[in-house]
């Protein structure tokens, strides 16, 4: 079992990898203990191809003074060499005699490095804070498992489902509240997704801002997917990011494009077209529906054709939570089964709306 050292270390180790970039590999911090329990190094992962966090941490200290010590990490050792060697072997070089982590590695490649460590006699302790350990490269996983990005499709809607106004006024069907929470999600996003007919009708900025306008510290990368050209002067060219452009209808194309980027984080919010085709083709992970107490009629759906042709082929959710933002309500539900497939032609993405919330 972890002492309350280790504990404490661990905290600390979780606390370090938040300094890590998000990416293609996880963020995780390491702590390396004396056998007294005091710190002797701190070290985290600073992205591909660097040194990762237990061997960052080792190399702050001279040749031999990590024997006897423990390691606390967030994430189980590696057990691979890829850019950088296995850690375990660099632990078990260093002569670190226990490994207490919080999270077992769960891809295939990497995995196995806690049976190294016993296998040539290092104490072995896992579980500490897990569940900490698991919300924090939890992007990541889900990237590792599915082989893209997690995906948020976000609309603002009437209570009967609009999106607009029949002459396609929707700025602002939702308040204040509502877009303050929209623009901190954007900001927690590796990058915001947008079709070119909302770039073109909207010429939306597609960054994440404070009430008073001003940028916040996190950015998303824009993402522009559609055929149609996007204009030289349109305001997503002057994101503080440069923008990426597919000319596509392949949403599995473009994910798995973003994935080798190392974006883990994709935010949805180009219009009815857009959204629909997300949903449609079962890459949806989370629906945020911010649902606004007025009532707009009209052809205006905030969906569209989302590949449901009678009720016995409806996409069923599970509703993770209902927030109240002023007048507004928050919806977030997730599919209750997603089987994505390669997708048919879709409708070109022109023509929507934003319905910016």
């Amino acid at each position: 079992m972890a002492s309350a050292v280790e504990i404490d270390a661990m905290r600390r180790a979780l606390q370090l990898a938040r300094r890590g970039p998000r990416g293609l590999n996880p963020q995780v911090g390491a702590v390396i203990l004396s056998p007294a329990g005091e710190v002797l190094a701190e070290g985290f992962h600073r992205g591909a191809g660097t040194a990762h966090a237990e061997v960052d941490a080792l190399s702050q200290l001279a040749p031999g003074a990590a024997r006897g010590a423990t390691a606390v990490v967030t994430l189980e050792p590696c057990n691979h060499t890829g850019r950088t060697g296995p850690c375990a072997v660099a632990l078990i070089e260093a002569g670190i005699a226990r490994v207490v982590y919080a999270l077992d590695d769960p891809t295939d490649a990497a995995a196995g490095g806690a049976d190294r460590l016993r296998a040539a006699g290092v104490d072995v302790e896992a579980g500490p804070d897990a569940e900490s350990a698991a919300a924090l490269v939890a992007d990541w996983t889900h990237l590792q498992r599915t082989g893209r990005p997690h995906v948020t499709v976000k609309w603002a809607q009437s209570l009967d489902g609009r999106a607009a106004a029949d002459d396609g006024t929707s700025q602002w069907i939702t308040g204040p509240d509502a877009r303050r929470d929209v623009h901190a999600r954007r900001a927690r996003a590796d990058a915001i997704v947008a079709g070119t007919g909302t770039v073109r009708s909207d010429d939306p900025a597609l960054t994440a801002r404070a009430d008073d306008g001003s940028l916040l510290e996190g950015q998303p990368m824009p993402v522009i997917i559609g055929e149609s050209e996007t204009a030289p002067d349109a305001a997503v060219r002057r994101h503080p990011r440069a923008p990426l452009f597919y000319a596509t209808h392949d949403l599995h194309a473009v994910l798995a494009d973003l994935a080798e980027q190392g974006v883990q984080r994709v935010f949805v919010e180009g219009g009815p077209t857009l959204a629909s085709a997300f949903v449609r083709e079962g890459l949806a992970d989370d629906l945020l529906v911010y649902v606004a107490p007025v009532l707009l009629g009209g052809s205006r759906l905030a969906l569209g054709d989302v590949g449901v042709p009678s009720i016995d082929a409806a996409k069923r959710l599970s509703v993770a939570s209902v927030t109240s933002l002023g007048d507004d309500l928050l919806l977030i539900a997730r599919p209750v089964e997603t089987t994505p497939r390669r997708p048919e032609p879709v409708p070109a993405l022109a023509g929507e709306n934003e319905g910016d919330a």
